[in-house]
């Protein structure tokens, strides 16, 4: 493992998208409560506000962070041979890029 992918950096990554998401969902919750939507141009609105188009990014970077940190790590100690668990941890992270890029492109195309 190279210097720097575990230990204290990788743990505050883990904790600090988890407190991002933990904080985030129950204000999602709330904003549909209290202002629910029922078409699309609503949906839209919502999703293209500054405010809201920052946090939506914030919440995926924080959600694929976590995933790659938890994901990472299970292959490293589980998947057996060496060589398998190197190239299954580069397929996840080929894969996570392209949900990113993927959430991206909706985001993109949901404010044109």
């Amino acid at each position: 493992m190279k210097p720097g992918s575990s230990g204290l950096p990788v743990w505050l990554v883990q904790r600090v998208a988890a407190v991002y998401m933990l904080l985030f969902l129950p204000f999602i919750v709330w904003s549909l409560t209290v202002r629910p939507m029922h078409s699309h141009s609503e949906w839209r609105d919502w999703v293209t506000n500054p405010a809201m188009t920052v946090a939506l990014c914030f919440f995926i970077l924080a959600l694929l962070s976590h995933m790659w940190v938890g994901l990472r790590d299970v292959l490293l100690d589980y998947a057996k041979p060496p060589v398998v668990a190197r190239v299954s941890v580069m397929l996840l992270g080929f894969a996570l890029v392209l949900l990113g890029g993927w959430v991206l492109e909706i985001l993109v195309k949901a404010r044109l």
